[in-house]
Parts: structure tokens; C-alpha cells; sequence
């Protein structure tokens, strides 16, 4: 397969799959959008022949397709697959395996061990700042390198099978920053690097680290494989790339010989500001102390070239990430935490704000369906808050599969009415108060805290659903602008400034179609949500779970506590109106966008763009 980034890009090109932008291009917003622009449109792979004040060539949307994923790793894809499926279940394995089977595996655990090769001659030395300096987002803190590979092993002497690897965003000017000197590294809360980073700070060293930038495809993707903590994401590298990963070492760091560029340096024991950042959750990440590099060395391959992507409000390239890796790794989930048959980080949501799960309830088989509620369901619940990325869940939604077979947490509209038609909204709502959530989510008390809601259902339908806009005519709210049916049972509310979520419960008092409507999402007034519905599934779930937090967030009809546990009756209520404490939105000037659609149409790009 393809040895580094170039061998990849000739034949995306060849295969009509990547296309060339000649005249020079701002890598301040008018790059982002233009990447931005070709993957809502399903657009080519863009490489960009010159840009304003960087000697090296720069590329975008390499993944922006799943065709081009495919088209990418066509030759490898199925060994991978065939490899995880022996690494997650043998049995399972050897069941459907032939002749074939095992040949392809073989292949693939040969290509999956590193290979020491290469050597700094096959390098020259370049300066951070002569790096296309890309700017995504208008309030961003600088510029950002987007799709790093960062290295750590435990310490110099540790073997290259010891390597962790992660997609941690770096920050190379701005802030407090020395130029060329000093590099912001943001690795967000239930990352591996913090393992070696704490082992480090324990031996009073600093910790060696070394960015790679470009390479094989496949050294992206391992990147952000969410690898066992006892397998290095070298190894599936080659394996996903049909290639051993290449590597030296020099000074103590380890260097990728494929890789286009190769940052080396050392965090340091103090932290400095980095941020603001457009991130992938469709808000900024603020500015706030993190650790930096000191850069010892800045190397680059001749007539190298700078990947990057653009993060933002799903879906974005990092969708198709999520839905590669998703097929990949598909038979690990389940293998990994008993009880579990399907998962779903939903996208929309902006990923870990909601999850949906579908597991067993064995813990009573003689119990009659009327009976049956969520006992296994919160053990594998509780499992999934402790497993890998997973952990990070803010919402976590899990049904029991003997309910009903053909329940699918890939259909949302089918799932949410499995879950609220039989929930019991006094009983299954656990929440998790005071704790860790994701680094990127701003709805909670402060960075890295909030709470979690765990909502289970299992056993017979208790409520039957309904979506007929004729039962609203009788729910009058003063203050209320509008009510829009999302999906059968659910309701999203538009309210002036300052209405209390209070107001809501009166005015539920005595309407007859309460209990058919068992989930309401509170949002703000039409004129602040510049082009957002609420009835849209795909807003409606970003607005939901991106703007509120469950402790603080949600109530209900005649909520109350008993024993340290709330519940209450239909309907839940959850208040997604932005509070002073969140986030801004991401959004860029309308020139920006003019000048990149007039980019892409002159350059016969995507033509009437």
C-alpha cells in the first residue's frame, strides 16, 4: 500500500478524487472554508498549490467522502476487520474462518509490527512559523496544526510497542507563546498520554514528545483509533496501512520516517494558556491553562505537504473518522463489556453529549414482560460510564434487546420511542452528579465537570406515543412562541427571554395529552437561533444535548425526591437555552464564505459552488 502522504494523493488524483487549487490561498479562514465548503458538498480531496506565506503545499477533505475511505484503504480494510474480529472473539473467528480468512490475518499481523528504518538525513530542518499558519474560526487563539499524530513512550528507554499515539489539537502561535520556540498541546481528559505524561511528572523529567504530520492514511486514522492501553496504535497502523510502520529514533525521540513534518520537543512542568479553539462540538473551547512543548527540533521531508481538516458543528471529516472506525471495530464493544449488544455516539449530538445502548436484562428471565424493569440494563450502564471513550457520555440512553428485537440504536426517531414509551420517569433516571465529562462540553459547572443522566427502560409499552399537531391546540403557555412536534412523543418549545421553566408545569396541569408526550426540550426564542429548527431532528438533537446539563438542566411534572433519587411524571423537561456560561457558536463572516464558493468556482472545482 502507500508508503507516505504523496503516494496517497496521486492516486486519489488519478482516480479523479482530488483536485489542485493553483493560485495562492490565506490559510487565515479562507483554506477552512474552502474544506469546509467541498465536504457539505460531498466535494474532492483539495490540494492547495501555494499558500500565502508558507513555502510548503497544503491539503484538505482527504476523508471528506466514504467513498474516498474506501477507495483509500481498499486493499486492507477487510484484513483489519478479519484481525479485530480474532482480537475481540476467537470463537467467533474461527466459526466463519477458511483458508482465506487465515491468510488475510497473517498478512495483516505481519504488516502490523513497527520496523526500525530511515534516519534524520532523509529530513531537512524548517521553523514552526514556516508552517501554513491555519486560522479555522474568526475567535480562534492562532494557528492550529488539526491532524497530529502525537507520540509519547513511557521514557527513552521504553520499546517502541510501549508508544502511545493521539489526535491532540497544537497550537503553534498566539497567546503567550514564544515563536518557534514553544507549541501548545491540548490532550483532553481520558487520554492515554496522560499515563506517560504522570509518569514523567512522578520521575521529575520532562516527557519527550514528537508530532508527526502526514504519513500513510492509516498513521491519520490510528491517530484516533481508541486502542486497549496495552496496544500501541503502531500496530494498527500497519495494519490498516498493508505497511510496517517505519521508525528511528533520534535523541531519545521517536521519529515516523513516512511522516511530512516531525515536531520534537519536551513538555514542560508549567502550564500556559491555549485556546480559544472552533472545536467539534459546534462551539469554541475556551482559552485555559495546558501543557506546552519546548521545541527542540521542526523536521520536514522535501517538497513536503501539510494535511489538515476543519472542526465544527457535525457532521464534519471527523464524522466519516467516527463511522471508519465504527466499522472496524464494531465486534470490540460488545466483547468488551458483557451484556452490551449494540452502541451509538451520536453524531448529531455532537457525540459524547448522548449515547444510545441496547444490552440484555437476564437478571430475572422467569419474570413476567409486565414486570420486567432495568436491573442488568444499569450494571452494563455503569460499565459503559467506565469504558474507554464511552466514559465520557453525558446523556446515556439504554433499552433492553429482549423487549423488542428489531430495535436499532442507528434508527434515533425508533429508539427514543422504545425509550419513552416504557420508561418509568420515577423509577429510571439515574443521574451522576459532580462528576468528569468531556474536556469540550461547557455545560457544566466548570472544564472537565458536570453531571450524567442514565435513562433506562425496559419491560412493556406503559404510554402510548402520539404526534398530532391538533393536541396542542389546547396548551397555551404565556411565553411559550412556539411548540413543534419532533418525533412522536417529543415536543420542542420556543420561549421569549426570561420565561421560567415553571410557567410549563402550571399550563400541563389539566391538558389531556401529557403523558403521550413524555420528553419536552426547552429552547430560546426564534430570533436567536439564527437558521436552527427545533422540529428538525438534526437541530433538535444538537440543541438538546449540546446546551444543557442534567443536574442543572432538567425538570419535571411533579418532580420530586425520595431516598436521594428524583424522578417525576410525564413529561420530562429539559432546558437547552444557552446560559452565560456556554460557549459561542461557531460561524464565519459572510465574505469569507463568498470568497471561498468564487474559489471553487473559478478554480472548476465544484463549479456554481
Amino acid at each position: 500500500m502507500y508508503k507516505d502522504l504523496k503516494q496517497a494523493l496521486l492516486d486519489l488524483e488519478k482516480a479523479g478524487m482530488l483536485k489542485r487549487i493553483h493560485r495562492e490561498v490565506d490559510p487565515y479562514l479562507e483554506m477552512a472554508e474552502i474544506a469546509r465548503q467541498a465536504f457539505e458538498r460531498k466535494g474532492p480531496a483539495i490540494l492547495f498549490e501555494h499558500v500565502k506565506e508558507s513555502p510548503f503545499r497544503a491539503v484538505c477533505n482527504i476523508f471528506g467522502t466514504r467513498e474516498r475511505i474506501d477507495f483509500l484503504f481498499r486493499d486492507t480494510l477487510e484484513g483489519t476487520q478479519t484481525a479485530v474480529l480474532f482480537k475481540s472473539n476467537p470463537v467467533e473467528f474461527f466459526k466463519k474462518a477458511n483458508f482465506g480468512t487465515l491468510l488475510r490475518a497473517a498478512r495483516t499481523g505481519i504488516h502490523s509490527l513497527p520496523k526500525k528504518n530511515g534516519s534524520i538525513k532523509d529530513f531537512v530542518e524548517c521553523k514552526l512559523s514556516d508552517l501554513p499558519q491555519l486560522v479555522c474560526w474568526p475567535e480562534d487563539g492562532g494557528a492550529f496544526i488539526t491532524l497530529p499524530q502525537v507520540a509519547t513512550r513511557p521514557d527513552e528507554s521504553s520499546s517502541v510497542m510501549k508508544t502511545n499515539v493521539g489526535m491532540y489539537r497544537v497550537q503553534i502561535s498566539g497567546n503567550d507563546y514564544k515563536q518557534d520556540i514553544e507549541c501548545g498541546l491540548h490532550y483532553q481528559i481520558k487520554r492515554d498520554i496522560a499515563r506517560h505524561h504522570q509518569k514523567a511528572l512522578e520521575e521529575g523529567r520532562p516527557l519527550k514528545v514528537s508530532i508527526f504530520i502526514g504519513g500513510a492514511p492509516a498513521h491519520t486514522v490510528a491517530a484516533v483509533m481508541p486502542m486497549p492501553e496495552d496496544l500501541s496504535e503502531l500496530l494498527f497502523a500497519g495494519m490498516l496501512g498493508g505497511r510496517r510502520f517505519r521508525y528511528f529514533v533520534h535523541n531519545g525521540y521517536l521519529v515516523s520516517s513516512d511522516a511530512e513534518f516531525c515536531i520534537l520537543g519536551e513538555i514542560q512542568p508549567e502550564l500556559k494558556p491555549e485556546g480559544p479553539f472552533g472545536d467539534h462540538i459546534g462551539y469554541y473551547s475556551g482559552k485555559h491553562d495546558f501543557p506546552y512543548l519546548k521545541v527542540e527540533k521542526v523536521l520536514c521531508k522535501k517538497d513536503a505537504i501539510f494535511p489538515f481538516t476543519v472542526v465544527g458543528r457535525p457532521p464534519q471529516e471527523d464524522t466519516l473518522f467516527g463511522d471508519f472506525i465504527h466499522r472496524i471495530t464494531k465486534p470490540m464493544v460488545p466483547a468488551s463489556v458483557p451484556g452490551l449488544v449494540a452502541l451509538h455516539a451520536v453524531d448529531d449530538a455532537g457525540v459524547h453529549p448522548l449515547c444510545l445502548a441496547l444490552a440484555h436484562e437476564r437478571f430475572l428471565p422467569y419474570a413476567k414482560a409486565e414486570d420486567r424493569e432495568p436491573m442488568e440494563l444499569l450494571k452494563t450502564a455503569n460499565a459503559l460510564l467506565g469504558f474507554n471513550q464511552a466514559s465520557l457520555s453525558k446523556y446515556l440512553m439504554i433499552a433492553a434487546t429482549e423487549d423488542d428485537k428489531k430495535t436499532d440504536v442507528y434508527d434515533i426517531p425508533g429508539f427514543f420511542a422504545h425509550i419513552l414509551s416504557r420508561i418509568d420517569l420515577r423509577r429510571d433516571l439515574h443521574f451522576q452528579t459532580a462528576t468528569t465529562i468531556d474536556t469540550l462540553d461547557y455545560t457544566g459547572a466548570r472544564l472537565n465537570h458536570g453531571s450524567k443522566l442514565v435513562l433506562a427502560a425496559a419491560g412493556t409499552v406503559r404510554r402510548v406515543l402520539r404526534s398530532d399537531d391538533s393536541d396542542l391546540h389546547s396548551l397555551n403557555i404565556p411565553g411559550i412562541e412556539s411548540i413543534k412536534i419532533v418525533m412522536p412523543g417529543v415536543l420542542a418549545m420556543q420561549c421569549n427571554a426570561g420565561f421560567s421553566v415553571h410557567e410549563i408545569e402550571v399550563a400541563l396541569e389539566n391538558w389531556t395529552y401529557r403523558e403521550n408526550y413524555p420528553w419536552i426540550t426547552l429552547v430560546d426564542s426564534a430570533d436567536s437561533q439564527d437558521e436552527l429548527d427545533p422540529a428538525n431532528l438534526h437541530d433538535f438533537l444538537w440543541l438538546t444535548f449540546t446546551r444543557s446539563d442534567p443536574a442543572k438542566d432538567i425538570y419535571g411534572f411533579h418532580a420530586s425526591t425520595k431516598e436521594k433519587h428524583w424522578g417525576c411524571e410525564a413529561p420530562l423537561i429539559v432546558d437547552a437555552r444557552i446560559k452565560p456560561w456556554h460557549q459561542k457558536e461557531l460561524s464565519v463572516p459572510s465574505s469569507v464564505k463568498e470568497r471561498a464558493v468564487k474559489i471553487l468556482a473559478e478554480e472548476k472545482i465544484m463549479a456554481g459552488a
